[in-house]
């Protein structure tokens, strides 16, 4: 979600709405009953979220099916639920987690979009509510409620499943005869013959996403090797570091930025997206990496003049999809927590779900649904319902990991050894032990 909108200059101001008033049997100087305004009955909740309500004249999916499931709840409920937006324009200005944070500890909304790193920082200060006992959790897929769940509680629900993958043009492999790779190895050989066939940059990237190249370096084994539940606990307990997983990750990432494959300085500065998704449109770029909805929206890489296709990130073990969780959250202070409660039941309901995912052709949460996606995301698509795939939030996890993870890899951009970046994990985790 970060960064892949323009700045909204719109804040929304939530406010108590007023109530017609009147004593029983009076009447208006003409003699005619008052008329109470249906309007002044609902109530109102608010939201805190990355876009503001669909216009009539902007074309994006992901808008307009979170649009539709929220017109579901307004009707079904009689409640207005007001958009309280923003988005940074640049790496210089506050990022759209800054801003839910700060709102979050001042109590300024009911409902909030959080992304995994704000989701599990604010249910460790208890300041979500726990949304286990709503109904629509029992249709929930396990990997959302391993991913959301702090300390016994659920706090947050998403609409989709976030998954990351490799966005590539395939008609420049083909044009190389370069097959789609697998593994690390291949995936620097594709790199190099780039680079000697006049490609300056094979891989575009951003300030947010590059750390899916290190989770699915990092945690291919831990998730797919059959010992999953041990090898959290173990790193939890601090008998094991994470830095022993993330070094292989870093490694190969440096790797790629030594060799010139990753333009450091300019990632670094770049939103997602906006900044690397030119080049990859204009086919200067055969690589990006994105998130599914992207391959769906005309605003991202909807429609390019390409062979599209979309893979996972290289790993020992194969092409490997990343998945991020995010979620909908209620603000535990919340005065209209009952009303918000019920506003998430109606929008993650099966119906709601189902509308959200035929819209956006996306991933539901809900096990129930299965929606056929594009072509170009086929091969992701079968990984992740294969159950091959790595988790980059997990808030099981005593050192939260998505965003850590993306504000250490941009330590490693601007400079900084492997070394230092480890020292960083293990401090964190050293933080983390009682």
């Amino acid at each position: 979600m970060k960064g892949i909108l323009k700045k909204t200059a719109a804040i929304l101001t939530a406010g108590a709405l007023v109530l017609a008033t009147g004593a029983c049997g009076q009447s208006g100087t003409d003699g005619e009953n008052l008329i109470r305004n249906e309007e002044e009955d609902r109530v109102e909740i608010t939201l805190f979220a990355p876009m503001e309500r669909s216009k009539p004249d902007v074309e994006n999916a992901a808008r307009t099916a979170f649009d539709k499931t929220i017109i579901m709840a307004e009707e079904q409920l009689n409640v207005v639920v007001e958009y309280n937006t923003y988005t940074a324009v640049d790496y210089q200005e506050k990022s759209y987690d800054d801003v839910a944070l700060d709102r979050i500890r001042s109590d300024m909304d009911d409902l909030y979009l959080l992304n995994p790193d704000v989701l599990q920082k604010m249910g460790e200060e208890g300041r979500l509510a726990d949304l286990s006992d709503l109904a629509c959790v029992k249709n929930l897929r396990d990997v959302v409620k391993t991913a959301n769940t702090v300390n016994g509680k659920l706090v947050g629900i998403p609409q989709e499943v976030v998954v990351y993958g490799l966005f590539v043009n395939k008609d420049m492999f083909d044009c190389y005869s370069l097959a789609l790779p697998d593994t690390p190895e291949e995936f620097l050989e594709c790199c190099k013959v780039f680079k000697e066939n006049g490609i300056e940059t094979p891989v575009g990237a951003n300030r947010w996403w590059l750390e899916t190249f290190v989770f699915a370096q990092a945690y291919a084994d831990l998730y797919n090797g059959g010992n999953t539940e041990a090898e959290i606990e173990a790193l939890n307990s601090g008998t094991r570091k994470y830095s022993d997983y993330m070094r292989k990750g870093f490694t190969y990432l440096k790797e790629m930025i030594d060799l010139g494959y990753i333009d450091a300085e300019t990632a670094y500065t770049y939103e997602a997206i906006e900044g690397e998704g030119p080049d990859f449109l204009a086919q200067k770029t055969p690589i990006v990496m994105a998130y599914w909805g992207a391959a769906n929206a005309e605003t991202a890489y909807g429609n390019p003049d390409f062979n599209l296709q979309i893979i996972g990130f290289p790993s020992e073990r194969g092409q490997m999809p990343v998945v991020s969780v995010t979620g909908i959250s209620v603000l535990e202070s919340s005065e209209r927590q009952q009303e918000a409660r019920e506003v998430l039941e109606v929008i993650l309901s099966d119906e709601a779900l189902q509308v959200y995912a035929e819209t956006n052709q996306v991933i539901s949460p809900s096990q129930n649904l299965e929606v056929d996606c594009i072509e170009a995301l086929k091969p992701l698509n079968d990984l992740v319902n294969g159950g091959t795939y790595v988790l980059a939030s997990n808030a099981g996890m005593k050192v939260e990991q998505w965003g850590n993870t993306c504000l250490i890899v941009r330590k490693l951009l601007e400079g900084a050894s492997v070394e230092e970046c480890m020292a960083e994990f293990d401090k964190l985790q050293e933080e983390s032990l009682p």
